[in-house]
């Protein structure tokens, strides 16, 4: 049995996965709906839990921006066949000990254009963030405001311009 994850990355990280063909190196540490996920929110259903696994995935991909990257968060969403959920981190954190192949990604969440403004602010806020300033926190929250977009695995080559 597999296990849906959501794996944070960037755009240049989304072209390496291309060009290496998985996810990985290993550890790779995603999100996925996890028992502690499912205690937290025990009044939600499937999609809110994945809802939720895809959004800390995609907030966690803020640090994974790169300076001369495309200010957009990246969320690659595969089947994993092993996950271990990480003590002491978010509900839904996990680690996968094995490269994912990129024929186990089935699609990858990526920021629109408007969003980039807000996106850079946030990337350039995130080290503030993690250590607890409030300010900081703020600017990060701001990218919940934007749904990050659907993208088929066919389409990842025009979306990275490969």
């Amino acid at each position: 049995m597999t296990t849906r994850v959501y794996v944070p990355s960037s755009m240049s990280l989304l072209r390496e996965l291309l060009i290496s063909g998985g996810v990985g190196p290993v550890p790779v540490l995603g999100h996925a709906v996890t028992d502690a996920l499912r205690a937290a929110f025990p009044d939600a259903g499937d999609e809110e839990w994945e809802y939720a696994a895809l959004t800390a995935a995609a907030q966690d991909s803020l640090a994974l921006i790169a300076e001369d990257d495309e200010p957009r968060r990246v969320v690659v969403v595969a089947e994993a066949d092993s996950v271990v959920p990480v003590p002491g981190a978010e509900e839904s954190q996990v680690e996968l000990d094995q490269v994912v192949p990129l024929r186990k990604v089935v699609a990858v969440h990526v920021d629109s254009d408007d969003a980039t403004g807000d996106i850079a602010a946030a990337r350039a806020s995130w080290p503030d963030a993690e250590a607890g300033d409030e300010a900081a926190l703020a600017t990060v929250e701001r990218c919940l405001d934007h749904e990050p977009g659907w993208f088929a695995t066919q389409e990842l080559g025009d979306l990275v311009g490969t």
